[in-house]
């Protein structure tokens, strides 16, 4: 038995950074993901695939560990950075992107992210665990975007 968590997001943020700037450090994957809380480690599959290993969360009697791969593709002169999942890999389909656009005297950030984490669980606990899996994946995003920001001079 299991359960599938839809997780959906939007976030914007407008740091000091110029555009160039905050572009190559997110295109780096690798550089990126070392800004994002609670990552145990991050394995490059090549072809622009990257698997990504969470940290285990829970008790030691009952954990989850969230493990996913996504294609990213970049494009500077769009000004995006996008993900899409990778089936087969973990227990989780991530996909979602980078719009960065340059406003002269600070760069406009929005993140999107889509994705589902199954679960081994009964299904009658999704009541109870949907909303504490999007609360903890939520604190993780709003983290790794405060870890940016500071990066990145601050936001605006």
């Amino acid at each position: 038995m299991a359960i599938t968590v839809p997780v959906h997001m939007g976030y914007e943020l407008e740091v000091r950074a110029k555009a160039a700037e905050v572009f190559e450090l997110l295109s780096d994957v690798p550089a990126s993901v070392s800004f994002f809380p609670k990552v145990h480690k991050l394995t490059d599959l090549g072809d622009g695939v990257y698997q990504w290993e969470m940290d285990k969360v829970g008790t030691p009697q009952v954990n989850i560990q969230t493990i996913y791969a996504s294609r990213y593709s970049a494009s500077k002169a769009k000004g995006t950075i996008t993900w899409k999942p990778v089936p087969g890999i973990g227990n989780a389909q991530v996909g979602g992107g980078w719009k960065i656009t340059d406003r002269k005297t600070s760069t406009h950030i929005e993140l999107k992210i889509d994705g589902e984490l199954t679960v081994p669980l009964p299904a009658l606990m999704k009541v109870v665990v949907a909303p504490v899996v999007e609360s903890e994946f939520e604190k993780l995003v709003e983290k790794y975007l405060s870890n940016l920001a500071k990066r990145f001079g601050g936001e605006v």
